[in-house]
């Protein structure tokens, strides 16, 4: 194991908390015996070349500071490499770290986290999605077009080739919901998803979905949404595919059928404490690859834009070493 390791910061993060967590996870890691390199992107596709080339010149650890879309910037790095994962969770959201039982906006305490499974296991090996299909792809990102949301390294849109993701794949009411709330300066955290909910719930409509199942299986249903969780959470604790785990080689897929607003109203809070997959407007499947398809629906992984639906998703088992314990998720992370 090499001592030389790569903090990768995203210094808008959260408000600006990004760039102070940097600091005391950086101390944190050099207390710990490490030297720390600290890579910093102009915007995404700048970032992202960065990042590479760390992996590409054998850091030890790729640590990125910042939120799930800093995370999932990261993702694009090192999936599939021998490179590991630490997570300094500083984010609106960070459902990558709850997902993972890793400290939440404790950079210090995450920081130790990280050092310590670096410098005893190594960290553990947990699936990804792979999704293929829509326009916005980090991995073949060339320009920035301006921030997309609070805290996030702006993507540029272009042609998809694949993309990895760590937590959910959202579509339909769930990804209106995000687009609002990515747009909304305050409330921070969940609350703006709360409100972002509300609004949305006064325009939309259930649409047409074509699900083709990995078995062939074709499901045709009118949805309110449609989540394809690799992890359990988005939208800062929204446990949505509350009984995924991202060591089973499955994808956990929740459809929440044709729902008017009275029943969308009373099922949706549930999904703080996952609650709602037992309603019988609810179905869930478990699926190793998945194609969706929806008419005028976008896409959303980790919380970042994919572009419109069809996309084909497949979970990739082993994908990911990521330095967290080995233990499920903490009962309070916030």
């Amino acid at each position: 194991m090499t001592s030389d390791i790569t903090l990768f910061v995203n210094p808008t993060a959260g408000r600006g908390r990004g760039a102070h967590a940097a600091q005391p996870a950086a101390r944190a890691l050099r207390d710990a015996g490490f030297a720390v390199r600290t890579v910093l992107g102009h915007d995404a596709a700048d970032a992202l070349r960065r990042a590479r080339e760390a992996v590409a010149e054998g850091t030890g650890a790729l640590v990125a500071v910042g939120g799930d879309g800093m995370i999932s910037l990261a993702l694009q790095a090192v999936a599939g490499t021998r490179t590991p994962l630490g997570v300094i969770a500083a984010g609106t959201g960070n459902d990558f770290a709850r997902t993972l039982g890793l400290p939440v906006r404790d950079p210090a305490a995450a920081a130790r986290v990280t050092a310590e499974v670096l410098k005893t296991s190594g960290g553990r090996s947990i699936d990804l999605g792979r999704i293929r299909g829509g326009t916005a792809d980090a991995g073949d990102r060339t320009h920035a077009e301006g921030p997309t949301r609070a805290g996030a390294l702006a993507p540029a849109t272009t042609r998809t080739r694949s993309r990895w993701y760590g937590t959910v794949l959202a579509s339909g009411f769930d990804s209106r919901v995000n687009d609002r709330g990515n747009r909304m300066r305050i409330p921070a955290g969940r609350f703006k998803y709360d409100l972002a909910i509300l609004a949305e719930l006064a325009g939309f409509r259930p649409v047409p979905y074509r699900l083709t199942l990995d078995d062939g299986h074709v499901v045709e249903t009118d949805a309110t949404l449609v989540a394809v969780g690799n992890g359990s959470s988005y939208g800062g604790g929204m446990r949505i595919c509350a009984d995924a785990r991202t060591d089973d080689g499955l994808l956990d897929v929740t459809v929440v059928g044709d729902c008017d607003r009275r029943t969308l109203i009373k099922v949706f809070p549930r999904v703080y404490k996952g609650t709602h997959l037992d309603h019988p407007k609810v179905t869930t499947y478990r699926v190793r690859s998945l194609t969706l398809d929806a008419p005028d629906t976008t896409g959303y992984a980790d919380g970042e834009p994919l572009g419109p639906l069809p996309l084909t998703v497949e979970c990739v088992p082993g994908a990911l070493r990521v330095l967290a314990p080995h233990q499920g998720p903490a009962t309070s992370l916030r």
